[in-house]
């Protein structure tokens, strides 16, 4: 099976910074896609941002500009680094990964999320 690992959120001040990372592991193929969702009390979880394994980006509005996604290839690692946090971002964010394993199906996975407190 695939596994994804999630780590580093944390309580930060507003205006502060956290890099989330998420590695994914197990039989794996390939990796169609990763990127972190959000989901904050009370709300619907919603996409904050993906990367595709062509190297495309994509973000939620809310973020451009604040938040980076990447990724190291070789370690089937995603990151996502926030700047200038603000309390609305406060959610427990989980990692994505739409990956094809070695008997070549692909499937969406979940990480097990991590709790991001933004306070001010």
């Amino acid at each position: 099976q695939v596994q994804l690992v999630e780590s580093g959120g944390g309580l930060v001040q507003a205006g502060g910074s956290l890099k989330l990372s998420c590695a994914a592991s197990g039989s794996i193929y390939s990796i169609n896609a990763m990127g972190w969702y959000r989901q904050a009390p009370g709300k619907q979880r919603n996409l904050v941002s993906l990367i595709m394994s062509g190297g495309s980006t994509n973000y939620a509005d809310s973020v451009k500009g604040r938040f980076t996604i990447s990724r190291d290839n070789a370690k089937n690692t995603v990151y996502l680094q926030m700047n200038s946090l603000k309390p609305e971002d406060t959610a427990v964010y989980y990692c994505y990964g739409n990956i094809q394993d070695i008997h070549r199906t692909s499937r969406n996975y979940w990480g097990q999320g991590t709790q991001v407190t933004v306070s001010s």
